[in-house]
Order: C-alpha cells, then structure tokens, then sequence
C-alpha cells in the first residue's frame, strides 16, 4: 500500500475516533487490536501493509462506519431487490415515492417479504412513526 494511502486511512481512523469521542486505548480494545498497532495504522507508520479485512472490520464496526468509510472508497453495494406485487400495490395505494419503495423492498423478516399492501402499510407507519425516536433532524 502506497505511503499516502497508508496516511490517509490513519487519519480517517483518527477522525471517526475523534468524533465518537473514544480514547485510542479504548478503540484498540474495542477492535482487539494492540494500542502499538492502532498507532501504526492512525499514523501512517510501520511497514504500510494493507490492514486485514479483519482489522478493517473491527475498528469499523468499533467505530460505526463501514469499511469503505475507512478506506475512504465508495461503498459497493448489492442490487437493489425489485419491489413485490404486495409492495408495488401498497405503494400505488399510498402513493410513496420511488425512494422509500426501494427502502422497503429490502426489508424481510427471517427470510421473508411481507406479502400484503396492508402488512407493507403498517411496517412502514411504524418506521415513519418511530423516527420521532432519534431525536431532532440535524441539517
């Protein structure tokens, strides 16, 4: 890994560190990565192999944030599901827009899409419903 890749994911680790408000101690531990390690990787030091998939994985899940996020790369993401029938009419019924019909095509519940525009109805009053529940919308 380039130099300047090897930094760069440092300081991205650095300020997702920063803005979760953890100490790299605290990080290290959370991620089960040594402190010396951590400091390697925050500073752009040491041999600038690549970290593993599992350090990677570690420290973003730690920090909340994906790999891509660490790699500072576009998230790759799989094909959006096509809507059900049940979806498609609930979503003509309701007149949502493309946008939170592509949201719920991805929801299943053990393996499973519900299968009526009324069950489709209620999971989503109940998404709309809860956002009250994270506070006020920073924008």
């Amino acid at each position: 890994m380039a130099r300047d890749d090897a930094k760069a994911i440092g300081r991205r680790i650095r300020e997702f560190r920063a803005e979760k408000g953890i100490t790299a101690a605290q990080l290290a531990k959370e991620a089960d990565v040594s402190r010396s390690y951590l400091s390697e990787l925050e500073n752009g030091a040491g041999n600038h192999q690549r970290p593993s998939a599992r350090v990677l994985y570690a420290l973003g899940k730690a920090l909340g944030v994906s790999m891509s996020e660490l790699l500072g790369r576009p998230l790759i993401l799989e094909p959006t599901r096509r809507p059900s029938a049940s979806l498609r009419r609930f979503a003509e019924l309701d007149g949502l827009s493309p946008s939170d019909v592509e949201m719920l095509a991805s929801i299943q519940f053990r393996g499973d899409a519900p299968q009526t525009p009324d069950r489709w109805r209620f999971i989503y009053q109940a998404i709309r419903n809860s956002s009250s529940m994270d506070g006020p919308r920073r924008r």
